[in-house]
């Protein structure tokens, strides 16, 4: 049986929080065990729409930017869509979606909503964290939610 492969798709900047919890959800998925983890800052480069085909399923991340996500990963949004409508396949995957924030954390709602929009299937709740995840508590958190959406895609035929 092939190996299922998950797409951590994020926007950071040099600050770098979201950064971190990419790599923390990105270290979860691979303790799991079972998948191919792949990941792509949106702020340094666009996603392929080949990756996003391949990919099984996605992580999303953003930092919170006046309670709404990232244009970079509004972005991938927009290319998976545009990409459905020529008969890609890259809706209807399991996903989880993380954000950091500076106190609010709303914005995450707005990668759900796109997210269901997309017909993604949520497979673990959202997860925030006030800046970078640095408490065991965020960090932990953060690789469970990795851990989390590898369990859920390994269950799916």
């Amino acid at each position: 049986m092939a190996q299922k492969r998950i797409l951590v798709v994020y926007h950071s900047q040099e600050k770098g929080n979201t950064r971190r919890m990419a790599e923390l959800v990105a270290e979860g998925c691979r303790q799991a065990g079972g998948v191919s983890v792949e990941t792509v800052n949106v702020n340094e480069r666009r996603v392929d729409i080949d990756e996003a085909e391949k990919a099984d399923a996605y992580a999303l991340g953003s930092p919170d930017y006046f309670s709404y996500m990232a244009g970079g990963l509004k972005q991938f949004f927009d290319d998976i869509m545009l990409a459905s409508w020529h008969g890609r396949k890259v809706l209807e995957k399991p996903y989880v979606a993380f954000a950091t924030h500076g106190g609010g954390g709303s914005g995450i709602k707005s990668v759900e909503n796109l997210a269901k929009a997309t017909k993604l299937v949520q497979a673990a709740d959202s997860v925030t964290c006030k800046g970078a995840p640095e408490s065991d508590q965020d960090k932990e958190k953060s690789i469970q939610l990795g851990r989390s959406l590898a369990e859920f895609l390994a269950k799916r035929k």
